[in-house]
């Protein structure tokens, strides 16, 4: 397998489906593709001709998938035993259920809150829609928590790692570097996501990247870069 990726630092749905890979020990080969780069789409079509050139792309011989929740469903029908989603049925329609609500919402947080992993800011009032979206994803994450992923004993969403903590954690590192507070039960669980060993992996290539999206630096001072460049 080849997974296509952007910028570490930066590709918040690169991520996704990196983390997901590495967590659940599936071997692949990653390609990184620089973010507004000239040239960026012809890399992925050269690579995946029918894909919608866009990151993350999994190619796996001929097969061919993007959208980040289409490489995961492609992850669980390769891997059946491997738990991409939790092996229970109604956590496992829970989980896809709150990945698809990631998928396709969460603007507030994800326009003003752009994912930079060299950056830390201060806390701030970031606007109603950013309060909006982080209430809605907390009271995701406690209930995904009290009702499934405290009774398997793990500290992620369904107790093990799974597909919904892969499609979460570009939220937590924003959480995280906007300095946004959460309540007890969403601490502990960001907590777990930034201590994963293979997202301190990410992370730390991350770091060490030379290169800068202008369009996810956001206008305001840093209380902390974290760049090694």
């Amino acid at each position: 397998m080849k997974l296509l990726i952007g910028n570490k630092c930066y590709s918040s749905w690169s991520l996704r489906a990196w983390l997901l890979l590495r967590a659940k020990g599936i071997a692949f080969e990653e390609k990184l593709v620089l973010l507004d780069e000239p040239g960026f789409k012809e890399a992925i079509f050269a690579e995946a001709p029918g894909s919608g050139g866009t990151v993350p792309t999994l190619v796996d011989g001929d097969i061919a998938t993007w959208e980040t929740l289409a490489i995961m469903e492609y992850l669980h029908d390769s891997y059946p035993d491997l738990g991409i989603w939790p092996r229970d049925r109604a956590a496992r329609a829970h989980a896809r259920a709150m990945s698809s609500e990631m998928h396709a919402g969460f603007f507030g947080l994800r326009r003003a809150c752009p994912m930079n992993l060299g950056k830390r800011f201060a806390a701030r009032d970031r606007g109603g829609d950013v309060a909006k979206d982080v209430a809605r994803i907390t009271a995701l994450w406690r209930e995904a928590r009290s009702r499934f992923g405290e009774a398997e004993g793990g500290p992620f969403l369904f107790g093990a790692f799974s597909a919904a903590d892969a499609m979460y954690a570009p939220v937590v590192t924003r959480l995280d570097t906007y300095s946004i507070p959460v309540d007890p039960v969403s601490a502990a669980y960001m907590a777990a996501v930034l201590d994963h060993p293979s997202y301190r992996d990410w992370l730390k290539a991350a770091l060490a990247e030379p290169w800068i999206v202008t369009q996810d630096e956001v206008d305001e001072p840093a209380i902390a870069n974290l760049r090694h460049v």
